[in-house]
């Protein structure tokens, strides 16, 4: 291919998500859904609440158990709308998005979302990327043959073994996201850092208060192990579809956003119950196109996205929920053979 040549396909690559976010533009799925948003954080807002009067009203009774299993639900809801709140989705400008993921997600659910968003930033940049992308950086699991290559001893074992281990290890999760937020406070850049510390303090003091005030110490015990070992099962269960088990990239990879994005990320089929269940998070391959988009309108750009992709001759990959594991396990079991 001669240098005009070679100029000419890349100035077209580049063009490729221009045209693709026109296409998105002209059917209207960048434009806000306050009045979807008011009903879905209404009832989510709605669940949250009812799950902890559950819990009161039931009191001293290991039937409590039950309550933190649905609480688990609630919690997670709570958080998907964290993440739109992060992403924009919900306000166009920055104050009160900021207000709403600070309260979904320090004050409700005990997350950083200063740490989040730094974090979950790095990742829509370069998803899938083995040196920059953090949820695939080096730690109790293994994503790539670099990384498992390092492990000796019981850290090569687990490796060799971690697909077995994942489910365990996600009731973890819950337990991880905590010491992470507090750890972030003081090491990672965040805009209200102050706000963040005091919400944190006021969610974990709220919450242990509340548990011990109504349960005697073994019952209050086991609600948190069991409300927080689901609640880590529940968000690893809703992220772990989206890319694991997809390419993974490396610094010799060139690509422009459009192929970054579509070909390290997945979709998963289901209806709208399967939407509601992971946060909008099964279209994927939207999400990343488009961040900003509300979460109701990924459904409708999908189809367009699809199309707009078979006739670029880029790959783009839909799977069903339970096969999007199967992949994922698969990866996870390949990587450290």
């Amino acid at each position: 291919m001669t240098v005009i040549a070679q100029e000419r396909a890349q100035e077209r690559r580049g063009s490729d998500f221009a045209q693709l976010s026109r296409e998105i533009a002209a059917a209207g799925l960048m434009r806000r859904r306050p009045g979807r948003y008011v009903l879905t954080v209404g009832l989510v807002g709605l669940f949250f609440a009812g799950s902890w009067a559950a819990f009161v009203l039931v009191g001293d009774s290991w039937w409590t158990l039950a309550v933190a299993a649905v609480l688990a639900v609630a919690t997670t809801q709570v958080a998907f709308l964290g993440h739109d709140a992060g992403h924009r989705q919900m306000f166009r400008s920055r104050r009160p998005s900021d207000i709403a993921g600070l309260t979904a997600g320090n004050l409700a659910t005990g997350l950083s979302f200063g740490w989040w968003i730094d974090k979950h930033a790095r990742h829509h940049a370069n998803p899938n990327h083995e040196d920059h992308d953090p949820d695939i950086g080096e730690g109790a699991l293994v994503w790539t043959e670099k990384q498992a290559a390092k492990r000796t001893g019981f850290g090569r074992w687990a490796a060799r073994h971690q697909a077995w281990l994942f489910f365990p290890l996600l009731t973890l999760e819950g337990l991880n996201l905590h010491v992470a937020s507090f750890r972030a406070l003081f090491s990672v850049p965040m805009r209200h850092r102050r706000a963040e510390a005091i919400l944190m303090v006021l969610h974990t003091a709220g919450y242990l208060a509340l548990v011990f005030s109504v349960l005697p110490v073994g019952k209050a015990f086991a609600f948190m192990a069991i409300h927080q070992a689901l609640w880590g099962v529940y968000m690893g269960l809703s992220f772990a579809p989206n890319h694991k088990g997809m390419p993974i990239l490396t610094a010799e990879d060139e690509l422009d956003f459009l192929r970054k994005q579509v070909l390290t990320s997945r979709d998963v089929l289901g209806g709208r119950g399967v939407d509601v269940a992971l946060g909008g998070l099964n279209f994927q391959i939207e999400h990343h196109l488009f961040p900003s988009m509300p979460r109701h309108n990924l459904r409708q750009a999908a189809p367009i996205v699809r199309a707009y992709c078979a006739e670029q001759g880029v790959p783009y990959v839909w799977t069903g929920l339970v096969d999007s594991y199967r992949q994922a396990l698969r990866h996870m079991d390949s990587v450290a053979d």
